[in-house]
């Protein structure tokens, strides 16, 4: 197994891997075009391959926006899961947030008791005095005297 940058060309077996997990789809806006948005921003999509199959088992995809970066769509393949490479991809991925020196920040399902002992470990902290509220479809944008 080794960490590498995402490709254009990985984007099939990417998104697979994702809805698979239930972390991503079209629906939520995770498109090839959003994708090579985002690394040009200077985000970056890590995936971890197994050699000998040639498959990607994990992703780790972090936005940037200048001040902060999000990391999200963070995951290993069921397969995979308890063998420590969740670990390993939290490793490699604050490798690039520390080289950043930005802050960063995550949402995690509240039943995901696995991720969560591994984003705890790695100094991530919870805040519990606010709501995270999301508008994941544009068209619903309300810009009218309804708001």
């Amino acid at each position: 197994m080794h960490f590498r940058d995402y490709r254009q060309e990985d984007f099939k077996e990417v998104s697979d891997l994702w809805n698979e997990l239930d972390m991503g789809g079209e629906e939520r806006g995770d498109t090839a075009e959003i994708i090579d948005q985002t690394l040009s921003m200077g985000g970056k999509l890590i995936v971890l391959e197994d050699e000998n199959r040639k498959k990607i088992v994990g992703t780790s995809w972090m936005t940037f926006d200048g001040r902060r970066i999000f990391l999200h769509h963070f995951g290993i393949c069921r397969e995979e899961q308890g063998k420590g490479w969740g670990t390993k991809l939290a490793i490699e991925s604050l490798k690039f947030i520390r080289n950043k020196k930005c802050q960063v920040k995550l949402e995690v399902h509240k039943n995901n008791l696995v991720a969560k002992k591994i984003y705890e470990k790695a100094g991530f902290m919870t805040f519990t005095d606010y709501d995270i509220y999301m508008i994941r479809k544009p068209g619903e944008i309300r810009i009218d005297n309804r708001m």
